[in-house]
């Protein structure tokens, strides 16, 4: 299907929290025709599945094809979507600007071999940074300036057009404003319908963007990973050794992904996050505005998520929530996190107020 008329495809797909559960298996067919699948890549070596902990909302293995160390991942949803054909070429121009990701070994989305879209690539065998944030040894600084600089890295890459890649250098939409607005109203309809705004706050939201419209009058896109957090960065405590999952990624605003920091980070991980990215690339004109609106915006979709796949039930052991946290403290975090987004849009704030 296409996804023209998605904006964040996790609560926007038609079968909208799709492989968000907490328990999700794959079962013995799929396995079966998955290592089939993986066999005629590889032909003539052993191959061994087994289950990954993935956190996204595809199914994952770890895989071994004779000496060879892979993992595996399936898009299994009703809608017979073929992004990982897409994310898999994205991820080949990543590759080329220098930011390390895994080496794609194969991918098939077409389901004319087996009733899935599946990708093979490189196993990297370091944990995601996640791991060491809840853990408490993070070097933050050291990390925070590399992921700055990936970010100003990869925005060497100009798709044509703006929001979900269609192909590989060209995204569905002409205008940049057009995508940005794209499911708003649905957004925040959601959000109010299931009492977690009110209606006082979702005109002060709509009101905020309206307001600011003109920020998002873009004359051409750079690549946005989309979903940039520590989880889809893998590496060991004071070094980065890939960037994962560009399934979301699409053509936008510079500073897009840095916003997309501010939504679990404070000002002295951004703080860093700005400086290395300034050490590759100069900040875009506006550029405070620009982040405030689209933590905003990165909010509201969040929130959806949260409220529609029941995060803010789960408890610390959910990769969201901090060790010793709960997930009544993730809903107040969405909530302020929204509120630091108005305040700093209206105010043209610095980072100090995060």
């Amino acid at each position: 299907m296409s996804r023209q008329s998605i904006y964040y495809w996790k609560c926007d797909r038609p079968a909208a929290f799709h492989g968000t559960g907490e328990k999700r298996e794959a079962g013995p067919d799929l396995e079966n025709q998955l290592r089939q699948a993986i066999a005629e890549v590889f032909p003539g070596q052993a191959i061994t599945l087994a289950a990954a902990a993935g956190q996204g909302n595809h199914l994952t293995w770890n895989v071994d094809a004779g000496d060879t160390a892979l993992f595996a991942r399936v898009e299994h949803g009703p809608e017979q979507d073929q992004q990982l054909a897409i994310e898999s070429a994205i991820m080949g121009l990543v590759a080329a600007t220098g930011v390390p990701v895994p080496r794609i070994a194969a991918v098939d989305a077409t389901r004319l071999r087996v009733p899935f879209g599946w990708q093979l690539m490189e196993r990297i065998p370091f944990p995601d940074l996640n791991h060491w944030f809840k853990e408490g040894s993070l070097d933050e600084p050291a990390i925070a300036l590399r992921i700055g600089e990936a970010v100003a890295t990869w925005q060497e890459i100009r798709p044509n057009g703006f929001g979900p890649f269609a192909t590989e250098d060209t995204c569905y939409h002409a205008r940049y404003d057009s995508y940005f607005s794209l499911r708003l109203e649905d957004h925040l309809h959601f959000l109010q319908d299931r009492n977690f705004i009110d209606p006082d706050r979702r005109r002060e939201i709509a009101s905020a963007i309206q307001e600011h419209r003109s920020l998002l009058a873009l004359d051409r896109a750079c690549l946005v990973h989309k979903d940039l957090a520590l989880w889809n960065i893998l590496g060991s405590a004071n070094h980065i050794a890939a960037y994962i999952d560009f399934d979301d990624a699409i053509g936008g605003d510079p500073m897009d992904d840095l916003s997309l920091l501010a939504c679990f980070h404070d000002q002295a991980f951004l703080r860093n996050a700005f400086h290395g990215y300034t050490t590759i690339r100069p900040l875009p004109e506006e550029h405070r505005r620009r982040f405030w609106l689209h933590l905003l915006r990165n909010m509201l979709v969040k929130a959806v998520i949260r409220v529609g796949a029941g995060y803010f039930e789960r408890s610390d052991g959910f990769f969201l929530i901090r060790s010793g946290g709960s997930g009544a403290d993730l809903r107040r975090m969405t909530h302020e996190r929204i509120q630091l987004a108005l305040d700093g849009l209206a105010t043209n704030a610095d980072l100090t107020i995060l």
